[in-house]
């Protein structure tokens, strides 16, 4: 019998072990045969939007993930990462004793700030990390002040 808290989960980690507990409070993932929860297969990447002299940098960590599987679109000051990461088929002999590394497909969405120019978008990946560039979308601009009318403006109107 074991006294480990972990139960045979193998690797322990703060942010595994919150999500088990919020699972197992709220009823999150659905039970596989034998009692074992089935692990959720979805994943996002984590992404960074940053100002760099004026433009807005995005850049988006994609470990194997292939260029030909990510896709970038812009749609209604709409910018979409989207794309795959494909599980690996690996030949072994023997079984995992912990799988946590994801796959499957991906979207993340940001608005843009108005006056991006679509045409001035450009975008790099290398070593895993998808970098998109908005020319000038981080230029600072002044916020347009709205003149408050009170109740004495409109006596003065002569009605």
């Amino acid at each position: 019998m074991s006294l480990s808290p972990y139960r045979g989960r193998g690797f322990y980690d703060l942010h595994s072990e919150m999500n088990r507990m919020f699972d197992e409070m709220f009823g999150g993932l659905a039970r596989r045969p034998g009692g074992q929860r089935a692990q959720a297969t979805e994943w996002a990447p984590s992404m960074d939007v940053l100002q760099n002299d004026g433009d807005l940098v995005v850049r988006a960590e994609l470990p194997g993930v292939k260029l030909e599987d990510v896709d970038i679109a812009v749609q209604d000051r709409v910018l979409t990462i989207s794309g795959e990461r494909k599980e690996e088929q690996e030949r072994e002999r023997g079984g995992y004793y912990v799988k946590e590394r994801r796959h499957g497909s991906f979207r993340r969405s940001m608005t843009l700030p108005e006056g991006v120019e679509e045409d001035k978008i450009r975008a790099r990946f290398q070593d895993g990390v998808l970098e998109v560039t908005l020319e000038n979308a981080a230029a600072v601009r002044e916020p347009k002040h709205i003149q408050i009318e009170g109740a004495n403006d409109q006596e003065g109107s002569g009605s």
